[in-house]
């Protein structure tokens, strides 16, 4: 299976990250919220090294609830309690020397665990209460996270098409195709590098109840139609977290 994945590499935008992949995790029930926003409202919250990216000028931010289950260590068995969880992700379009990824403005997890081994390597996770519940095609999402800012999300979701392949000129594939993403540590950015196949999504309709994730509103955000997409699974292959020295970017 594994082997099958990297041999697919035709749709990266970049080269395979160096070395062997150490961990996987197989998404389950994803749901992409992107939202256009202009550039301008973004780039002021992005750490020096990296630079906004546009899809034909506009700035983009994705909400990404989901679940992770099978998680595990490169020939390991899973993880006792926390190879299964939910997540939520708060995300925008970036570069760095070029190479296009994503930054994370936040990570959420339902099992404190999982947030405790996640922030050892320096990435954002914050520890929420999670629930996902399925009644029929619909899916019912619910995020608080457990600090004083109460970050929260909660809403419904339901794909609506047939599973389609993005074309390599669109949006959706400018959105989901991305293979690196970046977080700032100190002086430090946190490099991490994945890879998986090639994505296959849904439309979807999603209603949101309740919005409290980033400095930006749903409601500023949402002013344009929001996409919405949902894909039922996906397996990724994750590489060692790399630390990068600001002050070297250019």
């Amino acid at each position: 299976m594994y082997e099958q994945i990297l041999e697919q590499k035709g749709h990266r935008s970049s080269p395979l990250p160096k070395g062997p992949w150490i961990m996987t995790q197989k998404w389950d029930n994803l749901l992409f919220i992107h939202l256009p926003i202009e550039k301008e409202k973004v780039e002021s919250y992005l750490p020096e090294g990296l630079s906004i990216d546009t899809f034909k000028g506009e700035a983009w931010i994705t909400i990404l609830p989901f679940e992770v289950n099978d998680m595990h260590l490169r020939g390991l068995p899973t993880f006792p309690s926390v190879h299964t969880y939910l997540e939520l992700n708060v995300r925008t379009y970036v570069k760095r020397n070029g190479v296009a990824g994503l930054y994370f403005f936040s990570l959420d997890a339902s099992k404190i665990l999982a947030v405790i081994g996640a922030r050892t390597t320096s990435l954002p996770y914050y520890y929420a209460v999670m629930d996902m519940d399925k009644k029929g095609e619909e899916f019912q999402f619910y995020s608080k996270r457990k600090s004083k800012t109460g970050a929260l999300l909660q809403g419904s979701y339901r794909p609506l098409s047939e599973v389609y392949i993005p074309k390599e000129d669109s949006l959706e594939y400018w959105l989901l195709e991305r293979y690196y993403a970046w977080s700032p540590f100190g002086r430090y950015l946190v490099e991490v590098g994945i890879h998986h196949t090639r994505w296959e999504i849904q439309q979807a309709e999603a209603a949101i109840q309740s919005y409290n994730l980033t400095p930006f509103t749903y409601k500023e955000m949402a002013k344009d139609a929001p996409l919405f997409h949902y894909s039922p699974s996906k397996r990724a292959l994750f590489w060692p977290v790399k630390l990068i020295k600001q002050r070297d970017e250019t």
